[in-house]
């Protein structure tokens, strides 16, 4: 028998991404991860409310240093994300294909568009005030400027449906937010959390400082609630709640969200019916910014 034949496959073990690290879900729990056919892929960290606040505090905490950054090297950040991805494109096209039941040349394309938006959105990074601000007119002799700002930490309930969710659906939801400068708390999709997973793995061997994003797989009911109601987060975005009545829908998300005065953003789009190759416009850049205006008065 030959060395190679002998040999035993490494599993691979998938672990939460909080605070740049990789920690175990806190109740040690873990599910079964399937893909589109029932067959076993993978064990992922079944992550709790615990597990949550502390992904709330690590965004907390890197607020002010990912804020603080120059526009033009968070775009160079996130670029270097872009490269990173495009070195494990066929692993994240094999997950893709795996998670949505798609064959190799389709999960390809969709992770091929996943990086260009990705470096789509690095590249806005350095613009968006350009479209977000203004030199407002005033009766005086005064300057009046409007500068966007990041809202600080948003939490994102990822796509759980739709064509492309799994990856370019995740991209497009959490780019926006980080580009911006905010940081964020993803609550991947339940049953296909492993392109999420993943990234994590990317964002921590690229520039992102620890904690700018953190990824949390397990169930939507106990993550998303979690979010919606904590007073440290300032913004949500219900990507992938649907729209009915229940724990961890987007209604009783938005219910919490109210008692705290979370900035909400809810697509009108059926989930399900989301077609994530779209394209995305700049919406969600300016969904995650609050505006400064400056007034200052003119020199002599």
């Amino acid at each position: 028998m030959s060395e190679t034949a002998m040999r035993l496959d490494v599993f691979k073990t998938y672990k939460l991404y909080v605070g740049g690290k990789f920690p175990r879900s806190e109740s040690g729990r873990v599910y079964e991860v399937t893909d589109a056919k029932g067959q076993w892929l993978a064990n992922a960290p079944l992550g709790t409310r615990k597990d949550t606040r502390d992904a709330v505090l690590a965004a907390r905490a890197a607020v002010k240093g990912w804020s603080g950054t120059t526009a033009y090297n968070r775009g160079q950040v996130l670029y270097r994300v872009a490269e990173m991805l495009q070195g494990r494109r066929e692993q994240f096209a094999a997950e893709v294909a795996a998670a949505e039941g798609l064959g190799g040349k389709k999960a390809a394309a969709l992770v091929d568009q996943a990086i260009d938006r990705w470096v789509w959105y690095a590249g806005w990074t350095d613009k968006v005030a350009q479209i977000a601000g203004a030199a407002n007119p005033v009766a005086g002799p005064f300057f009046n400027l409007s500068v966007p700002e990041p809202t600080g930490v948003v939490g994102i309930v990822a796509p759980q449906t739709g064509y492309g969710f799994s990856f370019l659906g995740l991209v497009s939801v959490l780019a926006p937010v980080i580009a911006t400068g905010n940081t964020a708390v993803v609550a991947a999709a339940a049953d296909a959390p492993l392109p999420a997973l993943s990234l994590g793995e990317v964002l921590a061997t690229s520039d992102v400082p620890g904690g700018v994003v953190n990824v949390i797989s397990g169930r939507t009911a106990d993550i998303a609630p979690t979010l919606a109601s904590h007073q440290d987060v300032n913004a949500l975005d219900l990507a992938g709640a649907i729209a009915a009545d229940g724990p961890g829908t987007a209604t009783a998300l938005e219910e919490l969200a109210a008692d705290t005065l979370k900035r909400v953003l809810r697509t009108a789009v059926d989930p399900a019916a989301q077609d994530w190759t779209n394209d995305p416009g700049t919406d969600r850049l300016l969904s995650f910014l609050e505006t400064k205006t400056v007034w200052h008065p003119m020199g002599q």
